[in-house]
């Protein structure tokens, strides 16, 4: 088996459990950019200390980073960032799975951002898998017990919040696979953790500044909820290291694709932990959605 296989997996688990973190804290006592700020937070310390043993104890030696690297940093940096806030913010206007399930229409965006970006194509059959994950969407784009016509629903909060999550994650998975491959021929877990001490620090000087700017409560709300906000940092830095390394191994789309099985952990977690109901309607449209994802896995 592949290594970039069970590595995607382990990703999909450490960010599930992220999030159910992110949830518990947005929804009780911090806003939706103090939740997605405690990541990096506690995060940032934890990469660069690893970068640094890797240059020292490791003996590897830190490449060059040029300007189009960066340039990759600050287009994926922020547009996670942004992501984030998105799905902090859907959490309170739908349940824990179904906000899942919305962001994870990235992996049919990812297709289309590759293709634009990196030239990774895109098959007919593959095209045939982002149709049916657009009737997916569809289907979980009404809010329980909406009434009206369903393209109304199109333009609600919630779905919104979940497309614009989609977009911006997809291009911060494009950008993050683009700055692993500007380091050259490294050892691929070094390039990730390279590109990924670079990202978190980014992310984490950036949010500071934005929060000092606009709304410095959060800063100390995120450091009054640390004891919660290290486990953030942990779940952040193990589930951020086996993405950037699965993005280094292999195709964004293929990555994106194959963490679609957060799918079943989140409605696990949604189920057992937070006890919210899942529809019928939300069940046939997270089945739905992760068939088209099946459906792309086999095209590509």
């Amino acid at each position: 088996m592949s290594l970039w296989i069970p590595v995607t997996l382990a990703a999909a688990l450490f960010q599930t459990v992220r999030f159910m973190l992110q949830k518990s804290l947005a929804t009780v006592k911090l806003s939706a950019s103090g939740a997605t700020f405690a990541r990096f937070l506690y995060s940032a310390p934890l990469a660069l200390a690893g970068l640094l043993i890797a240059t020292t104890a490791g003996g590897y030696d830190l490449p060059e980073l040029g300007p189009r690297f960066w340039l990759f940093v600050a287009i994926g940096g922020t547009a996670q960032i942004l992501a984030t806030i998105c799905v902090v913010a859907l959490f309170k206007q739908r349940n824990f799975a179904v906000g899942i399930t919305f962001k994870k229409t990235e992996v049919i965006q990812t297709a289309i951002v590759g293709f634009v970006i990196l030239g990774e194509g895109v098959s007919i059959g593959a095209l045939g898998a982002i149709l049916l994950g657009l009737a997916a969407v569809l289907l979980l784009s009404k809010t329980p017990g909406g009434s009206g016509a369903w393209w109304r629903h199109l333009t609600n909060r919630a779905s919104q919040l979940g497309l614009g999550s989609g977009v911006l994650f997809a291009f911060s998975a494009v950008s993050y696979r683009a700055a692993s491959l500007e380091l050259g021929d490294l050892t691929p877990w070094f390039r990730a953790l390279v590109t990924l001490a670079a990202v978190v620090s980014f992310q984490l000087v950036s949010m500071a500044l934005w929060l000092w700017w606009r709304d410095r409560a959060q800063l100390a709300a995120v450091w009054a909820t640390r004891n919660t906000g290290a486990f953030i940092g942990l779940t952040s830095l193990g589930g951020s290291f086996c993405w950037f390394l699965a993005f280094t191994l292999q195709n964004a789309a293929y990555v994106k694709a194959l963490g679609q099985v957060e799918l079943i952990f989140s409605l696990m977690a949604s189920t057992l932990f937070f006890r919210e109901k899942i529809t019928g309607r939300e069940i046939a449209g997270i089945g739905l959605l992760g068939l088209s994802i099946l459906a792309l896995v086999l095209a590509i």
